[in-house]
């Protein structure tokens, strides 16, 4: 720091042996001197001196000569340069939801995305336990899903009807003598096989058990008079029974019945085989085989009297055997009835367009969002379906988890090389025997995609989710493609890389 002199200070007194001339003439031209020394003095500060008055003698001053300095000179003292105050940078941004780095995965399995049997291929791959993507192909985009709709349609039931829930199938008293009303309840499955025999629905309810408790509680409250008349009751289920959009051949290729609330065996030509013709009218078909038991009386199809007394009622088996019965073989026919099932449930109506409402409302349950879904059918046969593969990953992180009654789901699924749609010969075959048995998913085909949905075990002991699809101008070969693809998400596991 520069030091400063201050010209202001008292001077010691002049001594006596100052000659008088220059004394007088100090005298005479004091204040002029001043003056003039003190502006000498500033000038010498400025240019670093460290003392005035070294080249000058002493001068007698008094305490008013001072003031009178004072009054005329500017204090020569500068202000001091302060000293910066040390201050602390404020700490750099970070963000609320800092997200962690990524572990750095080197398992490609990009060559196998590029195979032309997938048409427009679209898919998402997810860690099970951490919810993280390991991989995406358009995965936002809503799409058809073919059988993978199973999925949505069962976990529906779930939430709005629970794993215990039962469809009934009534006969009460019917509006005249001698008449009984056969009640439809949505059982797609009651079979019209003799108890003791089991249909391609194990553990059905059997008509002719209804039957015969029907005419004993009959004949109970009505003596002497004979049944002469059955009404078919089917109006629990309203609107068309085919959607529009199916291909007619699904029904006499077996693979979907006209969707009534009164059936037998899903309207199977033959009970016992999956995949069987149906019938172009499956009301008639079960009032024929209920008629049957009463000696072949007439039947007519009408409505049950309001508050009619019932004579007798079976059950289906609860939902969360139907679900397995609808996931495991890919049961159209049981799908369509699960989602009939929950619009009644959810008050959104009978029909195929409550089918669009109830399933997205009744799905909000497990707290994914569902904007975008659209649900034509239960079964996914329409290709007016939508659904983006990135919510059924989150669905199966649900699954996997068991979340609520998902569970069911989980073990409903068909399992690579061991059950239902997946053990077929032109599954997980050659290469692709390897994820055999550890592979949980959904199968879906229609002419326009071929898609499937699940869990897989990894080789590594972690576990993902996932859903493919291969969509457009595909042929039952893209099977094979998303075969070896789901493959690659087994040999890869949590390694699996988005590049």
């Amino acid at each position: 720091m520069r030091e400063t002199s201050d010209d202001t200070t008292e001077r010691p007194s002049e001594p006596s042996s100052t000659p008088r001339g220059v004394g007088a003439f100090f005298a005479r031209h004091r204040t002029a001197w001043l003056i003039t020394a003190a502006a000498a003095g500033f000038a010498l500060i400025g240019s670093g001196a460290v003392a005035v008055g070294a080249a000058t003698s002493p001068v007698v001053t008094s305490s008013a000569q001072t003031a009178e300095v004072q009054d005329v000179a500017p204090s020569t003292s500068a202000s001091p340069t302060p000293t910066p105050t040390a201050t602390t940078p404020p700490p750099r941004p970070v963000p609320a939801n800092a997200v962690p780095a990524s572990k750095l995965r080197t398992c490609s399995v990009q060559g196998l995305t590029t195979d032309p049997r997938f048409g427009n291929m679209q898919a998402q791959a997810l860690n099970a336990d951490t919810g993280e993507v390991l991989f995406d192909r358009d995965a936002n985009t809503p799409n058809r899903t073919a059988s993978v709709l199973k999925v949505l349609t069962t976990s529906a039931a779930l939430s709005a009807l629970g794993p215990d829930y039962r469809a009934t199938t009534r006969v009460v008293q019917g509006s005249e003598p001698g008449t009984i009303v056969l009640v439809g309840g949505g059982d797609v499955t009651l079979t019209r096989l003799p108890t003791g025999q089991e249909s391609i629905y194990k553990g059905a309810a059997h008509l002719d058990d209804l039957a015969a408790r029907a005419k004993t509680a009959y004949e109970a409250s009505n003596p002497g008079v004979p049944i002469t008349k059955i009404v078919l009751d089917a109006s629990y289920f309203g609107g068309d029974g085919w959607q529009p959009s199916w291909e007619t051949s699904e029904r006499w290729n077996g693979w979907m019945s006209i969707i009534t609330a009164l059936q037998v065996d899903g309207d199977r030509d033959n009970p016992v085989l999956q995949d069987s013709p149906r019938s172009t009218d499956p009301v008639a078909r079960a009032g024929t085989a209920f008629a049957s038991y009463f000696g072949g009386v007439p039947t007519v199809v009408g409505t049950a009297p309001a508050g009619a007394t019932e004579l007798a009622q079976v059950q289906s088996q609860p939902v969360s055997v139907l679900v397995k019965q609808t996931l495991v073989p890919s049961d159209n026919s049981v799908a369509e009835m699960l989602g009939r099932l929950t619009a009644i449930k959810m008050g959104a109506g009978n029909t195929f367009d409550a089918i669009r409402q109830a399933t997205p409302q009744a799905l909000q349950a497990y707290g994914i969002d569902t904007s975008g879904i659209v649900t034509v059918d239960g079964s996914g046969l329409s290709d007016n379906n939508a659904v983006p593969p990135k919510y059924l990953t989150q669905l199966m992180l649900k699954v996997n988890k068991r979340e609520g009654n998902l569970g069911n789901i989980y073990d409903g699924l068909p399992v690579a090389g061991r059950s239902g749609t997946l053990s077929f010969s032109d599954r997980f075959n050659g290469g692709n025997t390897v994820a055999r048995g550890h592979i949980f998913a959904k199968t879906g085909s229609i002419k326009t995609g071929y898609t499937l949905s699940g869990i897989v075990k990894a080789k590594d002991g972690s576990t993902l989710v996932f859903a493919i699809f291969a969509l457009g101008k595909v042929s039952a070969t893209a099977r094979q493609a998303i075969d070896t693809l789901a493959t690659g998400f087994y040999n890869c596991g949590n390694n699996l890389s988005n590049n």
